[in-house]
């Protein structure tokens, strides 16, 4: 199990839920667990108060986690992450004094007894993890961290002894090693986390990352584990768009190069994916983290032969990398149980009720699966012929395949736990008094915004767009930058659905050029689109931290054009006409796709609303953001309580 941060680390009482957390993958066997980063010092914080080992106080705290890991025989290393010029807070330290472009705080220059201090701070740190009952620890070398940013000429520029010839730049990573294993003894785990790929301009050479991993291995490293792309890099390495096992050709370009064993990682999300990296001989160990939020129990049923009751990361993002560079805690958007194991318990129901839910969409599926699990009799009634709701729009979407993997759990849990669901049938206001409980879990509709001519045939809805992709033509506008509005131009504006991600966003697979980066190459749009918004700034600003830049760079890729302060007049034959800085303007389109929000499908619930049996839910209790996220766990809570 990879490291991730969860937010945890900074929380009160977070070591308590922290333990819990890791206990539950170390019971449902997890090989080797590693936690999130955990700095040497102050300056190494990720924010102000972050984690870190320092003191026996650090040591007692980490003793909770270890102790509960090793109930359940589990093995678990401590990673130990500097920030470097990432720090979020004005005490960050870097090689030389040269700005992030992710972060506000220029860093200062480290000293030669600043470095010195530092690479005793990791020893120190590794030692204090082994008091603290750690198997090891995990050196962050990668992704554009402290280590990393000493190795790479990018951001390395000093004139002494640690910088200079890639000899130099690379002492601090070797120093820390011989260090900690010289402190800790040869039977004490110590994972490098190499960037075996920087995807970043001036990064290191292939020959120089094989120099490094040899020299790692010197130095007394037990593992070497794969980093990909720093997090400035432009290009997305863990998000949906990403293939499956997107980079294991990187670890296995380093098989055969180093005699210790080799990990990948980036997109690994399920038990096929990972027996096929191995027998490909991509590398020896995998490395899989969000998967572990969405479904703690993946190996256990990957073992007993149950993989489809597996719950697949999707790799949106929105619950645990958006939370934690939102300082908030990690969570999972199909799993929100996850880093909530104290807080949220499934005990079996005290009586069992007759329980109608109304909606198959996300919130509707996700309360019936955890109450029928919990002894509740469930009936589903869906008015359309396939669950899934607005996942079932979203699997359609280029790069956002990963949902069908849900809507397949969703399938087989329903099945497993007896869920009673009545397709092609609507509820009716007479069948209330037929149930203990009525759940209306009914979504959402696309908003209608005021436009006159918004019934001209050339206007879509969503939807509509999505599901008939032959009604649109080549010169489309879409009305709303929102996130619907990303997801169906994105759809319409690839030629082909599978378009090469490397190619499109030029990383070189033969690592030819510094970094492993080469110019970008993608086929042109099939149609000439523009986004619409009324709001001032840029498209798709509330769309998560993590992806939502990728989003954007891949329609811009595509020659999408984004039109913000746009007031609308009207649509009719020409097109759609509008006003935008006191100009009036006319876009001449075949197809106006209206993706302007989203109100909540309320009606049935509206006539019953106070019937203390009757509950409302996901899209249709709030419609804002169409937000699977809160919708789900809304749904979740819903059915431990009921």
């Amino acid at each position: 199990m990879g490291s991730m941060h969860t937010g945890l680390e900074e929380e009160k009482n977070g070591f308590e839920r922290m333990a819990a957390y890791f206990a539950e993958r170390a019971k449902a066997e997890v090989g080797l667990i590693v936690t999130g980063g955990i700095a040497p010092n102050r300056a190494g914080w990720v924010a102000p108060f972050g984690a870190k080992m320092t003191s026996q106080r650090d040591v007692k705290k980490h003793r909770l986690i270890t102790e509960a890991v090793h109930q359940h025989d589990g093995k678990i290393c401590m990673q130990i992450l500097h920030s470097g010029r990432y720090g979020y807070h004005p005490f960050n330290v870097a090689p030389s004094k040269i700005k992030s472009p992710i972060t506000p705080f220029t860093p200062k220059a480290l000293s030669q007894k600043g470095i010195e201090n530092t690479i005793k701070d990791f020893i120190n740190s590794a030692d204090l993890a082994k008091q603290a009952g750690y198997d090891g620890v995990e050196i962050m070398g990668s992704e554009g961290y402290l280590i990393n940013q000493f190795i790479v000429s990018r951001t390395n520029k000093r004139t002494d002894e640690w910088g200079g010839t890639f000899e130099n730049r690379i002492k601090l990573a070797l120093k820390i090693v011989s260090g900690v294993r010289e402190k800790v003894g040869e039977k004490f785990i110590i994972i490098y986390r190499l960037s075996m790929l920087d995807l970043v301009d001036d990064g290191n050479s292939w020959e120089e990352v094989v120099l490094l991993a040899k020299e790692i291995e010197k130095a007394g490293a037990t593992i070497i584990n794969t980093g990909i792309g720093w997090h400035e890099a432009r290009i997305p390495t863990i998000a949906t768009m990403v293939p499956r096992a997107g980079f294991a050709w990187v670890t296995k370009k380093m098989m055969g190069e180093v005699s210790i064993p080799l990990v990948t990682t980036n997109r690994i999300n399920g038990p096929e994916t990972a027996e096929k990296v191995l027998s490909e001989g991509c590398a020896d160990l995998i490395s899989m983290a969000r998967p572990f939020l969405a479904d703690p129990e993946l190996m256990l049923k990957s073992r007993d032969g149950n993989e489809n009751e597996i719950n697949t990361c999707i790799a949106c993002n929105q619950a645990c990398l958006d939370h934690v560079f939102e300082n908030k805690t990690a969570s999972c958007l199909v799993n929100p149980r996850a880093c909530h194991e104290t807080l949220m318990t499934s005990t079996p129901a005290a009586s069992a009720k007759n329980i109608a839910v109304v909606g198959a969409g996300p919130a509707g599926l996700t309360f019936a699966i955890h109450a029928a699990e919990r002894g509740h009799k469930i009936t589903l009634f869906e008015k359309n012929d396939r669950i899934g709701g607005q996942f079932d729009l979203a699997q359609r979407i280029p790069g956002k395949e990963e949902f069908k993997e849900t809507l397949r759990y969703f399938n087989t849990m329903l099945i497993k736990h007896d869920v009673d669901v009545r397709l092609h049938t609507a509820f009716e206001q007479n069948m209330i008094e037929d149930y203990d409980e009525v759940v209306f879990s009914t979504g959402v509709s696309p908003r209608s915004p005021k436009i006159e001519g918004l019934d001209h045939a050339s206007v879509l809805s969503y939807p509509d767009a999505i599901m008939h992709p032959e009604k649109i033509g080549e010169k489309v506008a879409i009305i709303g930058a929102g996130g619907i509005g990303f997801d169906t131009a994105t759809m319409i504006s690839q030629l082909d659905a599978d378009e090469d991600y490397f190619k499109f966003w030029g990383i070189d697979k033969d690592i030819t050029e510094r970094g492993g980066m080469m110019s970008p190459s993608h086929a042109p749009s099939p149609r000439q689109i523009t986004v619409l918004k009324r709001s001032p700034g840029k498209a798709g600003k509330n769309m998560g931290k993590t992806t939502g830049w990728a989003h954007r760079a891949g329609l811009k890729k595509h020659g999408v054009t984004f039109l913000s302060s746009v007031t609308y007049q009207k649509i009719d034959d020409e097109g759609i006409h509008f006003e935008r800085k006191g100009v009036l303007e006319v876009l001449e389109v075949d197809s106006i796709i209206v993706c302007a929000g989203q109100v909540s499908n309320r009606t049935l619930y509206d006539l019953v609303q106070g019937k203390d049996n009757c509950h409302l839910i996901g899209g249709a209790h709030e419609a804002k953001g169409i937000d699977a996220k809160r919708a789900i766990a809304q749904a979740y809570a819903l059915a431990l309580k009921i």
